[in-house]
């Protein structure tokens, strides 16, 4: 079974691949993300990433982020394990599409008793 999750925006395409991760794969991606013209492809694995997959990782070259003042590299690959273990993505930082809302606070008073309603 393969997985493909595209389309999330042109800024990152997630591409899931199981239950085995292969070169073949992960250059599949690399096509996807500059047919899509997208800044940073990822590449989730069950497995550890062969040599071949990390040398091509290493050789994606780097999305170089305006605002951020910082290189992220354009192709990342990790496994569920890394994920899982806190190992994320190297990704910039994204802002909440929503701002938080202020706190609500009722005044403090006494809860109406059912004596007090029929009363």
């Amino acid at each position: 079974m393969e997985g493909h999750v595209f389309g999330l925006a042109s800024f990152f395409l997630p591409f899931v691949a199981f239950p085995l991760a292969s070169l073949l794969r992960f250059r599949d991606l690399k096509g996807v993300l500059e047919r899509e013209k997208a800044a940073l492809g990822l590449f989730i694995s069950l497995q550890e990433p062969t040599r071949p997959m990390r040398e091509e990782e290493a050789s994606g070259g780097f999305y170089q982020s305006e605002l951020w003042q910082r290189a992220y590299p354009k192709v990342q690959i990790r496994t569920i394990e890394e994920l899982l273990a806190g190992h994320d993505f190297d990704l910039p930082p994204r802002q909440s599409a929503y701002q938080a809302a202020s706190r609500v606070r009722r005044p403090e008073g006494e809860q109406t008793t059912l004596e007090q309603l029929a009363g």
